[in-house]
């Protein structure tokens, strides 16, 4: 799976939200939580078509994009990818270093200690 940029993953996530957009309805979207003009959010678009992670369908005179990788496929592999590059593939340090600095709150505690059970089971 190739690297998507911060950029590229604020445009993935509206259309994890809402899919297939127009090029024009992503920008209305972003254009509420981002300062980009309409040139930088089609070159990420197209940037995402390039790499396999955006599908396009012809719909008259636009193109509807739509996500050919699942959220949690993409935080899965991102994950992994950051444990490995950091902490050597394994997840106590990367656990242990969330938690440092009030990097957990007590809910993500609690889904941790529930994940930890099922886990044993």
């Amino acid at each position: 799976m190739k690297r998507i940029s911060q950029s590229e993953l604020d445009v993935m996530r509206v259309l994890w939200t809402e899919a297939p957009l127009a090029a024009s309805d992503v920008i209305k979207r972003l254009d509420e939580s981002k300062d980009w003009n309409d040139r930088t959010v089609k070159t990420l678009l197209a940037r995402l078509v390039d790499k396999g992670a955006l599908s396009t369908t012809q719909d008259g005179r636009r193109y509807l994009y739509a996500p050919l990788i699942a959220q949690d496929v993409y935080a899965g592999h991102a994950a992994r990818s950051l444990s490995q590059r950091l902490f050597g593939g394994r997840a106590a340090p990367l656990v242990a270093h969330l938690a440092q600095g009030d990097g957990l709150s007590d809910d993500d505690i609690a889904e941790l200690e529930a994940l930890l059970k099922d886990l044993k089971s």
